[in-house]
């Protein structure tokens, strides 16, 4: 069993899609995920922007695992973090290296652009995330909060 690591680009609308329904899949979010997908012109600017990351893991034509991240461009010195916003591998392919493989081209794209760190957040509970993230990197607590814009 190979699995191909694939950044999307534009015209990688189907892959697209087949992140989205694993998103949907794995975090039992359909309607987030799934309920108003973007128009195929937002998702071509969204592949061309270099500054989201955008990652695959395929067996074969099956999208087994994705990852959606950003690099922010800091402010206080010339140099990115690169935030992991979801990570998902489906449930039959997990602790198979999948995760690992999409963090480790996550900061291979990181070092290439001038990053210093990647970043992503877990829920208390969810085990799984947690021992892979601390296997990979140091934990640091934070807390959380979402501002309503409206």
């Amino acid at each position: 069993m190979v699995t191909e690591i694939h950044r999307l680009r534009p015209g990688d609308d189907g892959l697209h899609e087949a992140m989205l329904d694993l998103f949907g899949q794995v975090f039992g979010e359909q309607e987030t995920y799934c309920g108003n997908r973007p128009t195929a012109g937002y998702v071509s600017r969204l592949l061309a922007n270099p500054a989201f990351v955008c990652l695959v893991a395929r067996i074969g034509d099956r999208v087994v695992g994705a990852l959606a991240g950003y690099e922010l461009p800091k402010f206080e010195q010339a140099r990115s973090e690169f935030y992991i916003y979801d990570l998902a591998v489906s449930e039959t392919h997990r602790r198979k290296g999948i995760a690992t493989a999409l963090i480790e081209e996550t900061c291979k794209i990181a070092r290439q652009r001038g990053g210093w760190t990647v970043f992503v957040q877990a829920d208390h509970e969810s085990a799984e995330a947690i021992a892979l993230y601390s296997k990979l990197g140091t934990r640091e607590e934070a807390l959380h909060f979402d501002i309503p814009v409206n």
